[in-house]
């Protein structure tokens, strides 16, 4: 008998993970809770909500789920990791301890200081009046974020010093972000390209991924509001063999090793993201799982068994196991609803993805969707994920363009300069 796995999630992020999985040759079933549409042609969607803990355990009790992968930083957050192990169900993901490393920008920040990692020079803050009083002497621009999570929206740059004081009022007096705001890092602003690493890690060991590069901002130019990613390009070229050395001994290993002395090893994984300043490469904050968009992607590059790796990482042995890439771009393009990361609108009808998905080169992972009436509807910010794979850049990124035309729903957002909005000749210093 094959495995059974229960990823927990409903954004493109698990739609790409279930499809991975799938493909594994010792799975032999798996289930996405809650899910989307789009899980369906590779699992079973189940109906119960992330944050419904006592039902997502009864249901892998009953399913009698081998692997709980909980890929949430919410999730993650709470310790559902801890949950689903303390009920004698393996989990994928960080403990709630470790899991800080993301869940607390604050926890985070002393850790880096605490074991010499480069970031941004900061202060903390859990009283508005002393954060304000400290703001009135930095100079701007000046970065604000919430403590907490955030939806991948709670890190504000600040370009006036009005818009400093609107920004800390609107998360610690307005609860712009809840309870995450309560408690705010002010740090300076650091300028320079921005990159994705991501690492597996089994506590111990790590391997880490090829570089990515997320486009955060909502409109071409790297204009508009921050969103949760509009969408990514791996590896990323230009960056050298040296470079990634340099990020694996400064900025991944630390944390491995210093959550590991501390007694609270890192299993799952790791998600820096980096700002290559001119001083060098500095973590802009720690993620404690896979990125959304860059899983679309790196899924698509990924030889290696996933499940493989995975319970090489829960079984201290990921050093033992060919974590194998192909050497192929992959591009992920983010559909979105007119209005996106403001409001937006629900319901429209989507329409085109069979199409889009023609050749066998783009794969349509299903992120804000829902089924009315037998209809494919919109249902969230992010929409669809388009995923290419190409030869190089130019041509997956024709591929994913030309499938993201094919698809329409009113009110269809998307940039259009993906893997070209970056000024990325600052790589070439390192």
């Amino acid at each position: 008998m094959g495995k059974k796995i229960l990823i927990i999630g409903g954004i493109a992020r698990d739609h790409a993970l279930a499809w991975k999985f799938a493909q594994s040759p010792v799975v032999e079933e798996v289930f996405v809770a809650p899910g989307n549409p789009g899980v369906n042609s590779v699992a079973t969607q189940v109906d119960i909500a992330v944050d419904a803990y006592d039902q997502l355990i009864a249901f892998a009790k009953e399913k009698a789920i081998d692997l709980a992968y909980v890929s949430g930083d919410d999730q993650l957050g709470d310790g559902l990791v801890d949950l689903f192990e303390k009920a004698g169900i393996r989990a994928f993901g960080p403990s709630k301890a470790a899991a800080r490393i993301e869940a607390s920008k604050a926890f985070s920040k002393d850790f880096m200081k605490g074991h010499g990692i480069p970031t941004a020079a900061y202060e903390t803050f859990d009283e508005y009046e002393k954060a304000v009083t400290y703001l009135a002497g930095q100079s701007v621009p000046i970065v604000i974020k919430a403590s907490g999570l955030a939806g991948g929206k709670g890190a504000v740059i600040c370009h006036t010093a009005n818009e400093a004081e609107t920004t800390l009022r609107e998360m610690m007096q307005d609860n712009k972000f809840g309870a995450a705001g309560n408690e705010v890092v002010i740090e300076e602003f650091m300028s320079g390209p921005e990159i994705s690493i991501h690492a597996f890690s089994d506590g111990t060991n790590y391997v880490l991924f090829p570089p990515a590069q997320d486009h955060k901002a909502a409109l071409d130019g790297n204009k508009g509001l921050n969103t949760g990613g509009m969408g990514v390009v791996a590896p990323l070229s230009g960056v050298s063999e040296e470079l990634m050395v340099r990020i694996e001994k400064e900025i991944v290993a630390p944390v491995i090793d210093g959550m590991r002395a501390a007694g609270t090893p890192f299993v799952g994984v790791l998600y820096p993201g980096i700002m290559l300043t001119d001083d060098g490469p500095k973590v802009l904050e720690y993620n404690a799982r896979l990125g959304d968009p860059e899983t679309q992607a790196y899924l698509r590059l990924l030889e290696a068994d996933l499940m493989e790796v995975v319970e090489a990482c829960l079984d201290g042995t990921l050093d033992q196991v060919d974590v194998r890439w192909s050497g192929k771009t992959a591009v992920n393009i983010v559909l979105a609803s007119g209005g996106y990361p403001a409001a937006y609108e629900k319901g429209k009808v989507i329409s085109g993805i069979e199409k889009a998905e023609g050749d066998g080169a783009v794969i349509v992972f299903h992120a804000g969707t829902a089924l009315e009436s037998d209809r494919l509807v919109t249902s969230g910010g992010r929409v669809l994920s388009v995923s290419a794979i190409g030869d190089d850049l130019d041509d997956a990124l024709e591929k994913a363009y030309a499938a993201a035309d094919r698809i329409q729903f009113e009110g269809k957002a998307l940039r259009h300069d993906i893997g070209k909005a970056h000024d990325n000749s600052k790589l070439a210093k390192f």
